[in-house]
């Protein structure tokens, strides 16, 4: 056990130099990332309170389609930990799936050019070597998957893995199932500092009262630079915008999978700053589809952006005529917590003992959070994670400050 497991068991058993402890294991923030923590803290027999300063899911996890993929990312530790992902989701969670609408429909990436299909050939022999299934799709197969694609296509990969679930069905479930398992959540609960042991993170602040821990994660999402900052410690997450388009209910399998053009991999892993937008389209069981993805970095700029909007629109009539005829409902939209190198932030900050991160998975938090959830869990109890954390330590920035201007 390391030093910094020991020094959770000390604060648990109540050697918090007099002080009473109300929790193991705090948790800031209760989207997604912060419910999937607490429950396997929970299972683990973690004495967990979360705190979350406005509602369950009111953030990010309020404003995405729910992605569980392995379609999008490149080989790597993002790529490692969506394939575990999977196997928390449909492994450690499966009695729950129906919760939380589960929905393995598979992914389809497709391409507009032969140079784009060459790419995602490429890009599909590297993913299989990291265990990924994925299927080449001609472009005269294209259609068998979704007859209302396009012909103007050249070719495509299927990649069933990919699903689907509710996010914010996600969210408070897992949190009910924590609390059926002693945690307590506290909404409405903002924290205005952390107590402090000497160099150590004994806890949070908060207007109701001081809430002593032996350890506090940061599970914030697109705020997690402000709960670092009351440490002293910078994790570089910032916001990230993207809209989505909701139309009118059409008839059931209009949309059978996560149909999305070959340019949203290359979307995600830029760092660009202006305006991207990719399409990717789906049905949803009551018969809407959903249009994304856009991304752009401005802040906590909340403003509409029309531009954005049509951009989207235009893309998804280019992969599917048809919606040329049906009308968009409405439109929402949120923001991401990007991170310069495109990784999570996971795991015990050694700049501030007794501080834990969970935050900066970007657009991929929803998928990636049980996977998050549980690793947490294991190395706070002192078990040896099922996944190197290393790739995802929160102190790994020192040399990219320039990330943050």
């Amino acid at each position: 056990m390391s030093e910094r497991q020991r020094a959770i068991h000390q604060y648990s058993a109540g050697e918090s130099h007099g002080r009473g402890v109300s929790a193991d294991l705090v948790v800031v923030g209760a989207g997604v990332v912060g419910a999937a923590s607490a429950y396997f803290a929970s299972l683990a027999g973690v004495r967990v309170v979360v705190v979350e300063r406005g509602a369950i899911a009111g953030g990010t996890s309020s404003a995405g389609e729910g992605n569980v993929l392995v379609s999008d990312k490149e080989a790597g530790p993002e790529l490692d930990l969506a394939l575990y992902s999977q196997r928390v989701w449909r492994e450690d969670l499966a009695e729950h799936a129906e919760l939380w609408e589960f929905e393995s429909k598979g992914g389809l990436v497709v391409a507009a050019s032969e140079q784009n299909v060459t790419s995602l050939r490429e890009l599909a022999v590297r993913q299989r070597r990291r265990g990924v299934e994925v299927r080449d799709v001609a472009r005269t197969e294209l259609r068998d998957y979704e007859p209302h694609l396009s012909p103007e296509l050249a070719g495509g990969a299927f990649y069933p893995q990919d699903a689907q679930v509710q996010p914010m069905l996600v969210a408070a479930h897992l949190l009910r199932l924590a609390r059926e398992r002693g945690a307590q959540v506290r909404t409405r609960t903002e924290v205005t500092g952390l107590l402090r042991d000497g160099a150590r993170v004994t806890g949070v602040r908060t207007p109701g009262g001081d809430i002593p821990a032996g350890a506090v994660l940061n599970a914030s999402g697109t705020w997690a630079a402000g709960v670092a900052g009351l440490a002293g410690v910078r994790v570089p997450v910032l916001p990230r915008r993207g809209f989505v388009l909701v139309t009118q209910p059409m008839p059931p399998r209009m949309i059978r999978h996560k149909v999305y053009a070959a340019e949203y991999v290359g979307d995600v892993a830029s760092s660009d700053t202006a305006l991207q937008t990719s399409p990717v389209v789906e049905g949803t069981a009551s018969g809407t589809i959903l249009v994304g993805a856009s991304r752009e970095r401005v802040g906590f700029d909340r403003t509409v952006s029309v531009t954005a909007i049509g951009t989207l629109a235009a893309k998804a009539i280019a992969l599917f005529p048809m919606l040329r005829e049906v009308r968009a409902m409405r439109t929402y939209h949120g923001f991401r917590p990007y991170c310069p190198d495109h990784l999570p932030v996971i795991g015990p900050d050694p700049r501030a003992p007794g501080l834990w991160h969970a935050c900066g998975h970007e657009g991929a938090g929803v998928g990636l959070s049980v996977g998050t959830g549980k690793l947490i869990a294991q190395a706070l109890v002192g078990d040896r994670p099922d996944m190197d954390l290393t790739p995802f330590a929160p102190d790994r920035f020192a040399d990219v400050e320039e990330a943050l201007r």
